[in-house]
Order: structure tokens, then sequence, then C-alpha cells
């Protein structure tokens, strides 16, 4: 968290993360330009221009599939939340990358062209109605400007102006990216390719992201549980029992209308609050509570159980619910508490089975 914006607000783990980056990105476009040169001696010679173009093109396209495989590992598998941490870094470098293709494009082919670059570019791609010769090149121009777009509102300033609901839609654009780079790729580079590489290459990370999303949605759908019935007429529902939430965790339980909650143990007390982060809104419910907080296992932010409030000097704030225990059974009120408004927590002894 910050409590003002600055440009960066550095830490070691960001250092360490964006170091690890940039590393990785120039081992990548060092070891792709000479196993391609090697390559093109045993097949068809490149040439110098056309290979820093596919150098960069291939780069951009494992990175951004990195960044869309980031999201469901990490609800797979928790050990992968540090590279959730600084995802937006990710995505600022992806952008870079792409752009150099796009600059070393239009630098190669149509430098010397009488008409503008990109004119020249677009008229260059002319294989409408040709269902294998597809133009291609729109398709790569409206995924760099999609990059572009969330590079440039990846800032918290932005994220807080444009408010976590919208902000995190605007960003779910990526897909739109993705999708695009697809066929830019399908169309493009493809129709021109030697040896099976590259096309296992695409299709391998198409198969695998949908398969990563397909079982981190269905481990969420496992592990919610949506009640099925109401507790009495005031809007409560049932959680279940007490030993149901282990200490220091949480049950996430899902309404037939309105928002999940998450109904958190902390040390036999039980709060209820909603289930999205009021950054970016992060699934609260997977987190873990510390000292009386709530730790967001996104990005770290934290909520007091008692109010659902940031502690000072920051301002967060998330929904509390009303708790009550019945015939051992814990029940929540389905109707939010209004922003920072405390909440009684139901206490459990001990001993309680």
């Amino acid at each position: 968290m910050s409590a003002g914006y600055v440009p960066v607000s550095w830490s070691r783990s960001k250092l360490v993360y964006d170091g690890v980056l940039v590393l990785a990105v120039a081992l990548f476009l060092v070891g792709y330009e000479k196993m391609a040169a090697r390559a093109g001696l045993a097949t068809t010679p490149i040439d110098e221009g056309s290979l820093v173009i596919r150098v960069f093109g291939a780069c951009a396209f494992v990175l951004i599939t990195c960044a869309l495989a980031i999201g469901p590992l990490a609800r797979l598998d928790q050990r992968f939340l540090p590279l959730l941490y600084n995802r937006r870094h990710l995505g600022v470098v992806t952008f870079a990358v792409a752009a150099a293709h796009a600059w070393a494009t239009l630098d190669w082919y149509f430098a010397f062209s009488p008409l503008d670059p990109w004119r020249a570019m677009l008229a260059s791609d002319t294989g409408f109605g040709v269902p294998h010769a597809l133009p291609y090149i729109p398709f790569g121009i409206a995924g760099l400007l999609v990059l572009g777009l969330l590079a440039a509102t990846s800032h918290d300033f932005w994220l807080k102006f444009l408010g976590p609901g919208f902000w995190k839609t605007l960003h779910v654009a990526i897909y739109a990216a993705y999708t695009c780079i697809l066929i830019h790729l399908a169309f493009g580079a493809l129709q021109s390719a030697q040896g099976l590489a590259l096309p296992l290459l695409v299709m391998a990370s198409a198969i695998g992201l949908v398969g990563l999303h397909l079982a981190a949605g269905l481990k969420d759908w496992r592990g919610r549980k949506v009640s099925g019935r109401q507790a009495d007429a005031e809007s409560w529902i049932l959680v279940g029992a007490v030993s149901d939430i282990a200490d220091g965790r949480a049950l996430i339980v899902q309404p037939e209308e309105g928002e999940a909650i998450a109904v958190f143990n902390d040390g036999g007390t039980f709060s209820a609050v909603r289930n999205r982060c009021a950054h970016q809104n992060g699934p609260l419910g997977e987190g873990r509570v510390i000292n009386g907080c709530i730790v967001c296992p996104w990005h770290g932010y934290e909520y007091r159980l008692s109010d659902g409030c940031s502690p000072p000097p920051f301002t967060e704030k998330v929904e509390t619910y009303s708790l009550r225990l019945s015939d051992g059974l814990l029940q929540v009120k389905t109707i939010p508490n209004p922003l920072g408004h405390p909440a009684t927590p139901v206490s459990i002894d001990k001993g309680t089975p």
C-alpha cells in the first residue's frame, strides 16, 4: 500500500522482481536470436532485420502468455503468489517489447516508403476476402494498442481514479489483446513458419491457458459454499459449523444474490467482511489474519476485522457483515453494514467443539 502516489514505490521485492524479469527478457532475446540464426543456416537464411522482428515478436508473445498464466497459477498454488504481486510490471515490459517489435517492422520494411510508414504497412496487407490470407496487421496493431492502454493505466493513481471495479474490468481487456495477437500470428508468422516449433508454441500457449483457467475456476467453485436456504426471513443465511473454519482463515459464502462474504476465524472470534479487496477486488477470503487484520493475498492490503478499515495512515475500507450463532451454527446477514461500521464479532470458547 502507499499513502501517496509516486512513480514507483520501490521495495526490495520489486527490485528483485524487475531484475529477474529484465534478465529473463535479455536472455530470451539473445538466446532466440542465436538459435534462430543457426537454424536459418540449415534451412532458409533469414535477413538480419526480419530476425530482429521475430525475436521481439516471439518474446512479446511469451510474456503475455506468462502474464495471463500467473493469475490461475496463483489460485491453484499459493507459491506462485509472489509473481502476482507485481504483475503490472510484467504488463509494462510486455508492451515495451511488443512496441519494439512494431518499431522494428516499420524500420526494416517501410522506412523508405514514399507513404507514411503506418499507412504503407496497412496498405501492404490486402488479403481481404481470402480466408487463408486474412489481413493480420490490423490485429497486431489492435493488440499493441490494448497493451499500451493497460500499461498507461497500470499505476495506482488510475486504479483510484477509475475505481477498482471499472479498472479491473478495463484490464480484463488483456484477453482481447491476446486474442488479437493469436490471430496476428495465425495469419502472419504461422503462414510462413518453417518446421513445427512456432505452431506448437502457439498451440501449447492457447491450450495451456484455457486449461489453467478451467482448473482454477473449478477449484474456486469447489471451495465456495453456496447457501441453499435462508435462516429466516431477515436475510440471514447459514455459514456452517464453527469447526468448518480454520484458525486464521476464512470460509467464503456466496448468497443466492449479492456479494460473496468471507467469514474469518481469529482464534475463536468470528467476523465477516465482503470478499473483495478495495484495491483490485482481490479475494480477501483467500488471505489470512495477522494481528487482528485480514491480509489480502494479492498485494498485502490490510483490513481490521473489527470494522473493515485499513490501519492508519491508509484509508481503504470494506463492508462488514453481522454474524450470529444459532444451535452451534454460524449465520451471516447478507445485508452489509455501512462502510467503516463496526460489527460485533461472535466469540467461541476454545473448548467448544
